[in-house]
């Protein structure tokens, strides 16, 4: 009997855009980095959010506690002073912090002396803050308090991810196809995965196939098989991914790679349930649910000729965004000390015993916390790698050499503004001109993608000197060029433009950014990932 058809639900064509969580909804917090006891990191406290109400932090105040779970435990670290630092939320959604006669608080190089107040926007992004040497919370927004509910193997509490697990609890059991966008290195396929065990098809196989690493005259024939002798070397009948999957979940990552030939087919067998073999012309029923993902910005692709609109509004039966690590960074603490349990384990070497002085030195946290993370959890997972392995034998996990230029890009302007400072210029004309002076602190939903545009351009395409030029912290620049369907990203590139330009320009780096219009190191990595020499001018 042959399959039903795939229903479409479609809820959106386009993917889910940063700001999806009203504002409103949202509360500062402060959740732990680093603490001497690793088992600590990721517990966090929420801010009164009455007018006026303000958090005491000491060594005996407030009680920190996992999100979800019930009871909690205060700093108690010796060099944490009784005395204690005023946390209070504003009602536009900053955050005003008070040092008094409390623990030193450190933002980024900077020892705050008296009152400071940080803006809506900052909090959004996230604020380390490094308390007596020791302590390094991070001060950002989150979603009250609610069930623990269920991981689905995926590490953290932020409120992005609180928002993929609704998502896959809302469409694990349903038989429609799924979309799945995020950036490169995001954790598409761990989605999948969730999706495929959370649903009635947990026991069936679960086929994972990258359309990128397959070879275009073949994608055909591995997706849906072939008859022997259809093309030369074919010297057997080969059954597809399609029909490996049977009864089960099929996940295609990098769906946008697809050749067009391999789009129609993926159309026909949306519709109708059935696959016709390379070769053959009797169409074959299959019981698949497909799961697909991209990095790309399909509907640019659609514009463009290279990819078929019907098919991506059957792919997007239900679409779902998996946040990047930069809009999660509450998470980073405890995915770093996830992984690098994993990697100890894997050597043979325990967990490190209590100590005295933090595993995870804090200025260490503060750089990764402030990191762009381009490459997301895939980057932080190689991170930790390098760190734990290069740390063999240590008390404190110290990054070498290379890793430590990696992490040593300028962390940006301070954040956040004395109490009695002037309030930044927030109103200046959307059409400012760009010039090469850093203007005043702006707000980024101000700045329109033709300025951001100039703005990159001016600055060589350097996220540092474009924020600068534009008055808004570096990670604003991710934020906007991801809602400017104008603006691409080097992860969205396909691998035969990149070869292209790389030859017509010999190779030299600089000659390949202002081609392509990419960030400088972003695209320094794609280079290397695809094995191509970089020349510098």
């Amino acid at each position: 009997m042959r399959p039903p058809p795939f229903v479409d639900i479609s809820t959106a064509d386009a993917p889910e855009r940063e700001g999806s969580v009203p504002a409103a909804a949202l509360v500062p917090a402060l959740t732990l980095a680093v603490h001497p006891q690793v088992d600590r990191v990721g517990e966090r406290v929420l801010l009164p959010a009455a007018p006026g109400g303000a958090l005491a932090l000491s060594r005996a105040e407030p009680l920190f506690q996992r999100p979800g779970l019930s009871g909690g435990r205060p700093l108690e670290d010796p060099f944490v002073s009784r005395k204690a630092v005023r946390f209070q939320a504003l009602p536009e959604g900053g955050v005003r912090v008070e040092p008094g006669d409390g623990s030193r608080v450190r933002v980024g190089e900077l020892v705050l002396s008296g009152p400071w107040l940080f803006s809506a926007d900052e909090v959004a992004a996230g604020v380390p803050l490094e308390v007596a040497g020791r302590v390094v919370l991070l001060l950002h927004g989150a979603s009250p308090p609610e069930d623990g509910g269920e991981p689905l193997g995926m590490v953290g509490a932020s409120v992005g991810l609180q928002r993929v697990r609704a998502q896959i609890s809302r469409v694990a059991d349903l038989n429609v196809p799924v979309l799945v966008r995020g950036e490169t290195g995001s954790g598409k396929e761990l989605i999948a995965r969730a999706l495929h065990q959370c649903g009635p098809r947990r026991a069936r196989p679960f086929v994972s196939v990258n359309l990128g690493a397959i070879p275009r005259e073949l994608a055909a024939a591995e997706l849906f098989g072939a008859r022997r002798g259809s093309f030369t070397g074919s010297v057997r009948d080969q059954d597809g991914f399609f029909q490996a999957a049977h009864g089960g979940t099929l996940f295609l990552d990098e769906v946008g790679e697809a050749p067009p030939e391999v789009q129609v087919m993926l159309l026909r067998v949306l519709e109708t349930g059935e696959i016709y073999r390379v070769g053959e012309r009797v169409p074959l029923a299959v019981d698949v649910r497909l799961v697909a993902a991209t990095d790309a910005l399909l509907e640019q692709q659609i514009q463009e000729g290279r990819f078929k609109a019907p098919l991506l509004h059957r792919l997007a039966g239900f679409s779902l965004r998996v946040p990047p690590l930069r809009e999660r960074r509450e998470d980073l603490g405890v995915l770093l000390h996830h992984f690098a349990r994993e990697e100890l384990e894997a050597m043979g070497e325990p967990w490190p015993p209590p100590s005295t002085e933090p595993w995870l030195p804090p200025a260490l946290a503060v750089r990764l916390l402030r990191h762009g993370w381009p490459g997301n959890v895939r980057q932080l997972r190689n991170v930790v790698r390098q760190l734990v392995i290069g740390s063999r034998g240590q008390s404190q996990l110290r990054p070498d050499p290379q890793l430590d230029a990696e992490l040593s890009a300028s962390p940006g302007t301070p954040m956040g503004r004395p109490a009695g400072a002037p309030v930044p210029a927030s109103d200046a004309p959307a059409s400012a001109p760009v010039t090469g002076e850093p203007v005043g602190r702006r707000r980024p939903a101000d700045i329109p993608e033709a300025e951001l545009l100039a703005a990159l351009r001016e600055g060589d395409w350097d996220f540092q000197a474009a924020a600068d030029r534009l008055g808004i912290h570096r990670t604003s620049i991710y934020h906007l060029i991801e809602r400017s369907p104008g603006i691409r990203t080097a992860g969205s590139l396909g691998a035969e433009e990149i070869a292209r330009v790389h030859a017509a320009t010999g190779g030299r780096l600089d000659a390949m950014v202002r081609t392509l219009e990419v960030s400088r190191r972003a695209l320094a990595r794609r280079l290397k990932e695809l094995g191509l020499d970089v020349r510098e001018d």
